[in-house]
């Protein structure tokens, strides 16, 4: 991306997080108290934003970063589902097993590849292995 859009992108971004700092701002000690003070969720989301703003924005400076994060958030359903529908998993090993099943065919179907055919070939005793890099 050219340095310059770059740069009216990280700009806009900052504006709008002072605007929304104007909207919620920070709670402060009453006077002569030196506690801390419990900040809105509001405050705390601006605040991590700004302090994360090159990993928030890295989809504009380094074009093999996807803009969301949606594989990701695939990738977590399924285990979040079995948890939810069992409560849990009964062992440490089982939820490994679990991961490790999710893992692999996660990572075949990234691939593009037929994962019947990859289960087919796996329970044949020929596993495909993933591209690895």
């Amino acid at each position: 991306m050219p340095s310059l859009l770059v740069e009216d992108v990280f700009r806009r971004y900052d504006a709008i997080l002072a605007d929304a700092a104007c909207f919620h701002p920070r709670r402060r000690p009453p006077p002569g108290s030196r506690r801390r003070v419990k900040q809105t969720p509001a405050v705390n989301l601006i605040e991590r934003l700004r302090t994360q703003r090159e990993g928030v924005l890295r989809f504009v400076t380094d074009l093999r970063v996807p803009f969301d994060n949606n594989l990701a958030e695939r990738d977590l359903r399924m285990p979040k589902l079995k948890q939810k529908v069992s409560g849990c998993f009964r062992s440490t090993e089982g939820a490994e097993a679990f991961a490790t099943v999710r893992s692999y065919l996660s990572t075949l179907r990234k691939q593009s590849v037929d994962l019947y055919q990859a289960l087919v070939m796996t329970f044949q005793g020929q596993p495909p292995m993933p591209r690895l890099a």
